[in-house]
């Protein structure tokens, strides 16, 4: 299981530690809208990601998404921030899904064990990338803002899957799995579940969570969004820079999309 050391303080992510404790991960080891407040990657070979995604019963298939009607505003939002500060260099390569010069930047950050965050990936996300995303109108990034040391477990085999698209599969099958490993007894013997689907075996699992680079580089992402963005809640959205804190519907996200589209 995983040995996670207490956080200093409200910011629980800065300070996590996770240490595998290897003996006892073995091959036997078997909302609404809203927000929750917040207080190098190894080798892993993981070319069955999508089907690990198939086999956890993964969230809707976005090509089957209904049509999407934006709702007549959208929500209120939270301030704004600069574009290009947003899009600087981060600790961490972004991972972009859609053209990567869409008219409209979506930056998503959300935790891993976050219930809202779950929510809007099972709920909203489907719609948004169908009608958006795929349609190159926007693109969408996710940034690691883990709460605690579960959730950095998480986002760090995530990173560690090899490429971008196993990276996206493997943070939906999590999502939609969220309830069995999030407040398991046993995170990390859940977690190794969902890695060996991934393609990961134990030696591969045990190394990506000890890779202490790779976590300081998600701390840094995670204070990023903190300092320089004034995250303090996941999930929180900047859609072209505007912020907006906690889920939305589709058809609120769509609102706040349309109203950030240059065309308008």
């Amino acid at each position: 299981m995983l040995t996670l050391a207490a956080c200093n303080d409200e910011n629980s992510a800065a300070n996590a530690i996770v240490q595998p404790d290897a003996g006892q991960v073995d091959s036997s080891s078997s909302g609404s809208a809203g927000a929750s407040s917040s207080s190098s990657s190894s080798s892993a070979t993981t070319d069955n990601a999508a089907g690990a995604q198939s086999a956890q019963s993964a969230p809707a298939d976005a090509g089957t998404a209904p049509a999407l009607t934006p709702a007549a505003e959208p929500p209120e939002s939270s301030g704004s921030v600069n574009v290009a500060d947003l899009m600087a260099e981060q600790p961490l390569p972004d991972v972009v899904q859609g053209d990567p010069n869409a008219p409209v930047t979506i930056v998503e950050y959300a935790s891993m064990t976050c219930g809202h965050c779950a929510d809007f990936h099972e709920n909203s996300y489907p719609a948004i990338k169908k009608a958006y995303v795929d349609t190159g109108k926007a693109k969408l990034i996710l940034r690691e803002f883990p709460f605690d040391p579960v959730s950095l477990a998480a986002f760090m085999l995530a990173r560690c899957t090899g490429d971008d698209a196993k990276r996206t599969a493997m943070v939906d099958v999590l999502f939609d799995q969220q309830n069995t490993w999030a407040r398991a007894e046993s995170p990390s013997a859940e977690l190794l579940k969902i890695a060996r689907m991934a393609g990961m075996s134990q030696d591969e699992f045990v190394a990506c969570l000890d890779n202490r680079e790779l976590q300081q580089q998600i701390v840094d992402v995670q204070k990023a969004g903190q300092n320089d963005f004034g995250v303090d809640a996941t999930p929180t959205f900047f859609i072209n820079g505007t912020k907006y804190a906690g889920s939305m519907s589709p058809e609120k996200m769509a609102a706040a999309i349309e109203a950030a589209s240059p065309s308008n």
